[in-house]
């Protein structure tokens, strides 16, 4: 399933991204060890992964301040309407249930960086105020202009095994 994903993002995002980073890991741990040592805008995870599932992920992204502002994108074949609800109070951003069209996942994705209140720097430092506003702004996500995606990557992006 990484391997889908990753074909995916690179035949259909990286059309919209310009200079996309996509880094895997092989399980909720490796995505956990990961994320110190970049700046990420995305994490795509499945909710059943070995060692810490997806939603563990999840609350500890959303946990920590340096990457609050990541986007989560789940995907997965647990899709249940608790399973879904479960994921998004967590804190995920979209749901994309298996299987999936190459059309769906550029969409999920688009939709999750759009919809993030500001990528993340380089250094992967909270995003410093831009120009013609604050950090936050208070304007709901929809009435802002979407801020320029520079790169995707995807800690903890599917099954241990490529299942």
């Amino acid at each position: 399933m990484r391997a889908y994903v990753r074909s995916t993002l690179e035949d259909c995002v990286l059309g919209l991204a310009g200079d996309v980073d996509i880094v895997e890991a092989m399980n909720g741990f490796d995505a956990l060890r990961l994320l110190p040592r970049g700046a990420f805008d995305l994490v795509i995870t499945d909710i059943n992964m070995p060692d810490i599932n997806g939603l563990e992920l999840i609350r500890f992204v959303r946990q920590s301040d340096r990457y609050r502002r990541v986007g989560i994108l789940i995907i997965s074949t647990q899709a249940a309407e608790r399973d879904i609800q479960r994921g998004l109070r967590l804190g995920a951003d979209r749901f994309l249930p298996k299987p999936f069209t190459p059309e769906a996942l550029r969409d999920a994705v688009v939709a999750c960086l759009d919809g993030r209140p500001q990528l993340a720097e380089p250094d992967g430092s909270p995003p410093a105020d831009r120009e013609g506003g604050a950090e936050d702004g208070g304007a709901p996500p929809a009435a802002r202009a979407p801020e320029p995606v520079t790169r995707t990557k995807q800690p903890g992006s599917g099954e241990e095994g490529g299942g």
